[in-house]
């Protein structure tokens, strides 16, 4: 295993807690614009703010069978992430929970491994499957009252539904964009869904400049801190990380998005909710673990996202 220094796991956990705190602005958002205007508006605005991270980075020409293929993988990307970011915003306005969603969410980081072993046979170990029991049982905890009992409701549905496109936003980036230039696929898949999220904000909402003015703070959270600074800090410290250690790390997105709920008042989970998060974190965990081993996971700067 990579040797990880003190400033770049400090640097892993800053890019998990930006990401988690999205999640807060997120909900934060949906009070004074839609769904599709949210995730329209930051993801033109984080591609926007990559432009520089992506000149500073990957300067230099590309030759034209190189450009093909980053467009044909950032429109596949981008397709895929404009459905999962989508169905995870609207999940969002129904739950209302930054802590839920960040953990239903974060379970796609458990579903990768599943999802690779079902459809391309690759090597899967024990550790997976316990790692999906305990996320599985996590989430129906999650979903328990205990004054009222199960409660899956549409919001759930959704974000769970939408963690299934993450997973596969995340098996494309592994089958397409292994020689691509990270940062240039990564602003070409933003592009996309930026372009994707304003024409179904024009089509099916009425924006309006007032709205998007109340909402500027987690627009801009969202889009600047989320996507470009994030995505920056990503690249630069999982170029000095392990990969195994650098996602486990990362994936504490979904812890930080529950305290964020907690700090900023939005959540308030029973006992037994906190119970089954942190079942889903052993889940999140366990699967990594076994994840290190094999040539499939989360795509870093390496193979390339983002929180998404």
């Amino acid at each position: 295993m990579k040797k990880t220094s003190a400033f770049t796991t400090f640097l892993l956990f800053l890019t998990a807690m930006i990401w988690g705190f999205a999640f807060v602005a997120q909900v934060d958002g949906v009070q004074y614009v839609g769904p599709l205007t949210l995730n329209g508006t930051r993801f033109a605005l984080g591609a926007l703010s990559l432009i520089p991270v992506v000149l500073i980075f990957e300067r230099g020409r590309t030759d034209r069978s190189e450009r093909l293929r980053t467009l044909r993988a950032s429109v596949l990307a981008g397709c895929a992430l404009f459905a999962a970011s989508t169905l995870q915003q609207i999940g969002i306005e129904y739950t209302r929970s930054a802590g839920v969603a960040g953990f239903i969410t974060g379970l796609y980081i458990v579903l990768v491994p599943i999802a690779g072993f079902l459809l391309f046979r690759h090597k899967t170990g024990v550790q997976v499957w316990i790692g999906a029991l305990c996320a599985v049982t996590g989430l129906f905890l999650l979903c328990l009252k205990p004054d009222e009992g199960f409660s899956f409701g549409l919001g759930e549905l959704l974000l769970l539904i939408g963690a299934l496109f993450w997973t596969a936003h995340i098996l494309i980036i592994d089958r397409v964009a292994k020689e691509l230039r990270p940062l240039h696929f990564a602003w070409g898949q933003f592009c996309v869904c930026a372009i994707l999220g304003v024409a179904a904000m024009l089509l099916f909402e009425q924006p309006s400049v007032e709205g998007i003015l109340h909402a500027k703070w987690s627009i801009l959270y969202c889009g600047i801190l989320s996507v470009g600074v994030a995505y920056t800090l990503q690249v630069v410290a999982q170029r000095r990380a392990d990969p195994t250690f650098a996602t486990i790390v990362m994936s504490t997105e979904s812890v930080f998005s529950a305290i964020g709920g907690v700090l900023f008042g939005i959540d308030r989970i029973s006992w037994v909710g906190y119970v089954g998060c942190g079942l889903i974190f052993a889940g999140i965990l366990l699967s990594q673990l076994s994840v290190g081993k094999r040539k499939l996971k989360k795509p870093n700067a390496e193979d390339t996202d983002c929180p998404y």
